[in-house]
C-alpha cells in the first residue's frame, strides 16, 4: 500500500494543474501537534510539516503549491499469519509521505512544492469531516484509502467541493460500473483485473483445469465471483469448487497455524483431477 499511494503522489498534479493553482493561498487549517507521523489515531490531522519532512526541503522562490490529502481508515486489521507480515501502524500514510519528498526534490526545477494533510478516521461522519476540513483549506486532490462504502459517501461529498478523489484502497468492480464517480480515479486495482491477470497466465501456462477453494468472507466469495468470470473469458474450467470455513482461532501462534495446515491437506482430499488450485481468500485464513 505504501508503494501504491507514493505512485498515486507522482500523477495526482498531472491529474489536476488548475486545481492545484487554486489551492493558493488558501488557509492551513492542519494542527501539527496533533499527532505524530505514524500515530493516525481516528479523528486526529497530521500537520503538513510532520508528514512530508518540509525542513529538509528547500522550497523554490516563487513556487506554486500542491495541496494533496490523504484520507484513510484507522481499523484494526486481521493479523496476518506471518508474524514479519505485519502492517507498519503508518502504512500507506508512509507512502504518501515518500511521494510528497520525491516530488518536491523535481519540484525544486519545477518550480512546485508539495504538501500533504493526513487524516486517519474510525466512520463515515469522520471521514466527510476530514474531507470538509481539507476543502475549506483549499485541497483539490484527495487520496482516500478506505473501504467502497466510505468511499462513496467522500465522492460525494467531494463533488460538491469541485475535490477530486484517488481510490488508492477499494477494489469493488462496482466502483467502475453501477456505482462509479465521474470525480474519482482509480488506483487499486478491481477483482476483475486481479482475476483476469491471474487467468491470463494459468491459460498461458497450460493449465485450465482449476480447482477453486473459496474463503467463507464476504469479500472472499466477490473475488470469487471474479474468478470465475475470468475463467469463462479466458477459456478457463473450473473443475471444482470448496468452501473453506473460518472457524476463528489464533491466527498468529504455532498452534493457530498448526491447526489450519492440519485441516487443508484433509480438505482437499478427493477433489477431481486439476492442473491448478486456484484460492479467493482476500481474508487471508488459510491462502498463501
Amino acid at each position: 500500500m505504501a508503494g501504491l499511494l507514493s505512485a498515486t503522489l507522482f500523477a495526482a498534479p498531472l491529474a489536476g494543474p488548475a486545481l492545484a493553482q487554486g489551492a493558493q493561498g488558501a488557509p492551513d487549517t492542519a494542527q501539527p501537534g496533533a499527532a505524530q507521523p505514524g500515530g493516525g489515531q481516528p479523528g486526529q490531522v497530521q500537520g503538513q510539516a510532520q508528514t512530508q519532512g518540509q525542513g529538509q526541503t528547500q522550497v523554490p522562490e516563487g513556487a506554486s503549491e500542491v495541496r494533496i490529502g490523504l484520507v484513510r481508515l484507522a481499523r484494526p486489521e486481521p493479523l496476518p499469519i506471518s508474524l514479519p507480515a505485519r502492517p507498519a501502524p503508518d502504512q500507506g500514510a508512509a507512502g504518501a509521505r515518500l511521494g510528497i519528498e520525491d516530488n518536491n526534490t523535481t519540484g525544486r526545477f519545477t518550480r512546485q512544492h508539495f504538501t500533504l494533510a493526513d487524516r486517519a478516521v474510525a466512520d463515515e461522519a469522520e471521514a466527510l469531516s476530514a474531507l470538509d476540513e481539507m476543502a475549506g483549506a483549499g485541497i483539490r486532490l484527495v487520496l482516500a484509502d478506505l473501504p467502497a462504502p466510505l468511499l462513496l459517501a467522500l465522492a460525494d461529498r467531494a463533488a460538491e467541493h469541485g475535490v477530486l478523489v484517488f481510490n488508492t484502497g477499494a477494489s469493488d468492480d462496482a466502483l467502475r460500473m453501477e456505482d462509479c464517480r465521474a470525480n474519482v480515479v482509480h488506483v487499486a486495482p478491481s477483482r476483475a483485473m486481479l482475476a483476469d491477470a491471474l487467468a491470463q497466465y494459468l491459460v498461458w501456462k497450460q493449465w485450465p483445469r482449476w480447482f477453486l477453494i473459496v474463503g467463507s468472507h464476504e469479500a472472499d466469495k466477490r473475488y470469487a465471483e471474479a474468478i470465475r468470470r475470468a475463467a469463462q473469458r479466458f477459456g478457463a474450467r473450473i473443475v471444482e469448487e470448496r468452501v473453506f470455513e473460518d472457524r476463528g482461532g489464533a491466527r498468529t501462534t504455532d498452534s493457530g497455524i498448526a491447526q489450519v495446515q492440519r485441516q487443508l491437506p484433509v480438505f482437499t482430499q478427493n477433489a477431481r483431477e486439476h492442473d491448478v488450485v486456484v484460492v479467493a481468500d482476500e481474508s487471508e485464513v488459510f491462502g498463501p
